[in-house]
């Protein structure tokens, strides 16, 4: 009996330390994961803030011209992929009597533009008139579209009829500019 009871008394004690063993088992002095990241499209765009529109003629001869600047990155869907930068004129000239987008003085009197980007982008192939009705386009991105870290550039080269129904004085207007990728 005195046996047993001893070997009863040992037997949790032995179960411990097999525990105790085989947990410290699962420690190593090396290990490793594996690390997993899904990269999706995405697009974001720097536009200046103001754009003056002025003009280098004389008693009409000459159209109000400026330049509008930007900056944008894209990465665009491997095989799939597409992209976009769009305006529209989400705010006409403002004070009235001056040149307007949506109703102008005069027919024929309108805000037009030219586009550039650099690769991967391509600018608006020809003259776009804007809209305060629809987005128009500046340019376009492919499939697997990757602009540098640090942006590539674009314009939008703006021609505005210099019509001698405008009011003098000061107008503005706002321009929307939107990029998207797929």
């Amino acid at each position: 009996m005195r046996r047993s009871q001893n070997i009863r008394a040992l037997l949790p004690g032995c179960l411990l330390l097999a525990m105790a063993g085989s947990a410290h088992a699962q420690f190593a002095s090396t290990g490793t994961t594996t690390l997993q990241v899904t990269i999706g499209p995405e697009a974001a765009l720097q536009i200046a803030a103001t754009t003056n529109l002025t003009t280098a003629g004389t008693i009409f001869n000459a159209n109000y011209t400026g330049t509008t600047n930007l900056t944008y990155k894209v990465r665009t869907t491997k095989s799939t992929g597409t992209g976009a930068i769009t305006l529209k004129v989400t705010t006409d000239f403002s004070p009235s009597s001056g040149p307007s987008v949506l109703t102008p003085p005069t027919a024929g009197d309108t805000l037009t533009y030219t586009c550039t980007l650099t690769s991967p982008g391509t600018g608006c192939s020809s003259s776009q008139t804007a809209s305060t009705s629809s987005s128009t386009p500046v340019g376009t991105f492919g499939a697997d579209a990757k602009s540098a870290s640090a942006g590539n550039s674009g314009s939008v080269a703006w021609t505005l009829t210099d019509d001698p129904q405008y009011s003098t004085g000061t107008y503005t207007a706002t321009v929307t500019f939107t990029i998207s990728a797929t």
